[in-house]
């Protein structure tokens, strides 16, 4: 694999943490070999080769930090790896050294590969983990990961590991007082966003199911896939318009959309028709239309004058299913957009803090806000209406 350089850790090259006196820093190759003898020390099985640690030191799709003491002695390290193409990072492997027991080692370094895996543009990061390795367990558990699968006969003495993964936020915050909301089915993530920004931007709007399918009804392409249809950003932008709030349509192509989702020739006829149905009621609603592709200036000036933009991004990216998804747009700090995505995989131990306000990096959303083999790009940008109340 290979990766951009990473950015610059905010930790000095050889700072000392406070409350351990122990010192973090990048391995070099010269580190190898103190390497090998801690892995040997600390594993009995499944270590990393030398050869592999040579590898690691100087990869650019990975990041090894080192823990050392007062005396300059190695006490522990966490490896970090980088997949290609996604917003994910996984901790290879995190050892620290029995002599280093029970002063906050792991817990430090962990710390530093969250960070370096946000830094590095990445949305979550991802581990396994011995099933019988417990007190492991209980520190990812204590720092917010959460179980999502387990996989059998994993290790050389086959023993099953424990899949754990938490989403990174980063330290930054960045308050624009739209709330969050779950959708209730697995098809009504653009109503969702859009009940999102009307809560905030509508006067009078509350939070309701039965709106939610309302609007689903109203934007709906009827069909998808094998279930029932997703929503069109033509009909979002007019149910949106209804509600009282205004809208401009981005997509970065013209005509009909989604219709290599489904195979039936019927199918397609019918959600070609309701799209010409929002297509000309787009037009009698005077929505602007913009045939191209939203660029990052677009949406990142949009959400900085206060609007906010629901956006079809691939749910291959964020959950592993190849499935177009809306997420609302938010705001921006100046190198993330911030999202509320409705989704939440409560199968998975998410909850509502793992999808709400999600600090994407600008890289990472320029690649994920497209779906399927032409990568189409579809947004709607929605911003206050002066003066006008929900019509609903």
């Amino acid at each position: 694999m290979q990766l951009a350089p990473l950015a610059p850790a905010r930790m000095p090259a050889e700072a000392p943490s406070p409350k351990t006196n122990v010192h973090l820093r990048r391995a070099l190759p010269a580190d190898v070999d103190a390497l090998t003898r801690l892995e040997r020390l600390v594993f009995s099985a499944d270590r990393i080769s030398r050869r592999s640690f040579r590898k690691l030191v100087v990869s650019p799709s990975a990041s090894l930090v080192l823990a050392e003491d007062e005396a300059g002695t190695l006490i522990g390290y966490g490896a970090l790896l980088f997949r290609k193409g996604t917003g994910l990072a996984r901790l290879y492997s995190l050892a620290v050294s029995p002599e280093a027991s029970g002063r906050g080692v792991g817990r430090l370094l962990l710390s530093r590969a969250e960070q370096d895996a946000f830094e590095a543009g990445r949305i979550a990061l991802r581990l396994e983990v011995r099933e019988d390795n417990h007190r492991a367990i209980e520190l990812y558990k204590a720092s917010g990961y959460r179980p999502i699968g387990r996989y059998l006969d994993y290790y050389a003495d086959h023993m099953p590991a424990l899949r754990f993964e938490k989403v990174l936020k980063g330290e930054k915050r960045i308050e624009t007082g739209v709330p969050y909301y779950e959708q209730t089915t697995d098809f009504t993530c653009g109503p969702s966003c859009l009940m999102m920004a009307m809560a905030r931007d509508v006067p009078g709007f509350v939070f309701d199911p039965v709106t939610e399918i309302r609007l689903w009804r109203e934007a709906t392409t009827i069909f998808m896939m094998s279930g029932p249809g997703g929503c069109d950003p033509y009909g979002l932008a007019v149910a949106a318009h209804d509600f009282g709030l205004a809208a401009e349509i981005h997509v970065s192509e013209a005509g009909d959309l989604f219709l290599d989702s489904v195979r039936s020739t019927e199918k397609q006829k019918v959600m070609t028709l309701a799209q010409e149905d929002f297509r000309r009621r787009a037009e009698a609603s005077g929505i602007p239309v913009l045939v191209r592709p939203f660029t990052l200036d677009d949406l990142s000036g949009h959400l900085k004058a206060g609007g906010t933009a629901i956006v079809l991004i691939s749910g291959y990216h964020m959950f592993d299913k190849k499935v177009p998804h809306w997420v609302l747009a938010h705001g921006d700090d100046g190198s993330h957009i911030v999202i509320h995505d409705p989704w939440v995989a409560d199968e998975r131990g998410e909850t509502i803090s793992d999808a709400a306000n999600l600090p994407i990096p600008y890289e990472t959303f320029d690649r994920i806000a497209r779906f399927g083999k032409v990568g189409l790009r579809a947004a709607v940008f929605l911003k206050k209406r002066g003066g006008t109340e929900a019509t609903a």
